[in-house]
């Protein structure tokens, strides 16, 4: 039997997933799928209400692809099969009804910074390096790099990224909103745990909710994405939590929410 490649941690609300596939934490086969289980478990689990993933060490969040699985793909005829099976794990945790913060503690390439892509913020230390080298392999980004980058940063600063296939420094990354904040090293975890604490107190009626009117009102007109907030809008004064935080307002106490 195979060792398990994700450790995850459940503490206060949060789940905090540990990519732990050394040395560089490399985004396998295995580990798509383990992260595509993960998630699974998690969205059912009424207990988390937001969920951090990191990379072991300090060395790499996730250094890319397992390149020794490429030759494998050369030539393969299921290999559009196999890329729509990454795609699918990536839109899962884009999709995933509650946040989720990446905690970058080291390299962030290829794989790696698409699966920071497909999370709802990201958090870096200070030594981290964050780009889409695949150009130098002859290749591009083929798990939503070219999509998601395109969508945060805008059209030419990816496209500037992936043509080089140069990798940013944490805080040049910052500046373009690539990723939210810059920490010190060895504070990354620690911090994304505060910075979600101030997420996790909140009703996860109203968090998935907000997260699924960004996401869809995003890739729709102006117009249809005030339709897709009357409509979720309209949903969350039907749930009990809702109630609760007006109670609580009127009552001067902090709100109970029940997460479900």
């Amino acid at each position: 039997m195979m060792a398990k490649l994700l450790k995850v941690v459940k503490e206060n609300k949060l789940a905090v997933i540990t990519i732990d596939n050394p040395p560089l934490n490399v985004i396998s086969k295995q580990v798509f799928r383990e992260l595509g289980e993960t998630f699974d478990a998690l969205s059912k689990d009424t207990e988390t209400v937001a969920v951090l993933i990191t990379g072991e060490g300090n060395i790499a969040f996730a250094a890319g692809a397992d390149i020794k699985e490429f030759p494998s793909m050369m030539g393969n005829p299921n290999m559009k099969d196999l890329v729509k099976e990454s795609h699918a794990v990536l839109t899962k945790i884009e999709q995933f009804p509650k946040p989720t913060i990446a905690v970058l503690n080291g390299l962030t390439l290829g794989g790696g910074c698409e699966l920071a892509l497909a999370c709802d913020l990201r958090v870096a230390e200070t030594h981290v390096q964050i780009g889409l080298p695949e150009v130098k392999l002859g290749l591009f980004p083929g798990a939503g790099g070219t999509q998601r980058l395109s969508r945060l940063v805008g059209n030419a600063k990816a496209k500037e990224i992936i043509f080089t296939g140069d990798p940013l420094a944490a805080e040049e990354a910052e500046k373009i909103g690539l990723v939210n904040n810059v920490v010190e090293q060895g504070s990354g975890l620690s911090e994304a745990k505060i910075l979600a604490s101030r997420m996790t107190r909140h009703s996860l009626q109203a968090l998935s909710r907000i997260k699924k009117a960004i996401n869809e009102g995003s890739e729709a007109t102006l117009e249809q994405g005030l339709e897709i907030e009357t409509n979720l809008f309209e949903e969350i004064f039907q749930t009990e939590d809702v109630k609760e935080g007006v109670s609580a307002f009127l009552d001067k106490r902090k709100p109970a929410f029940v997460h479900r």
